[in-house]
């Protein structure tokens, strides 16, 4: 297997919500493992997702887990999520991003000749969303 990078993000209890809705956005094949299922059923975050995985057919690979009761969960700060291409996917996904969290910057042309927009979705997340002119 060659080497990917992509985003590994942490939720307090509500990993799973989150990730069904990039599915809902992205699309793909989402597996999903609670605590319970690695052998913790009686604990306070059995329920709670372990490993998560999003597969998309575009090749996106989005991974998230939960934290467990006893870490501090910590909210995203200091990074965003970019997706860039010529796709004309790219307006669906920010329109669906966007939708139900708070738009930063318009998506909008700018002075690089681009389409550009900056949004946190409903789960805090924050993405840029950058679409190639020909």
């Amino acid at each position: 297997m060659t080497s990917r990078l992509n985003p590994y993000l942490n939720f307090n209890g509500n990993a799973r919500q989150a990730l069904e809705f990039y599915t809902s956005v992205f699309g793909g094949d989402l597996t999903l493992s609670t605590f319970a299922d690695f052998g913790n059923q009686g604990s306070p975050d059995a329920d709670r997702i372990m490993h998560g995985q999003l597969e998309t057919a575009a090749g996106f690979t989005i991974m998230a887990a939960d934290v467990t009761s006893e870490m501090p969960y910590q909210p995203p700060a200091g990074f965003a999520v970019s997706l860039s291409g010529d796709d004309d996917a790219l307006h669906g996904y920010w329109e669906k991003l966007s939708a139900s969290g708070t738009v930063t910057m318009p998506l909008a042309k700018q002075s690089w000749g681009d389409e550009f927009g900056m949004c946190t979705d409903q789960f805090g997340v924050p993405w840029l969303v950058n679409i190639s002119q020909p």
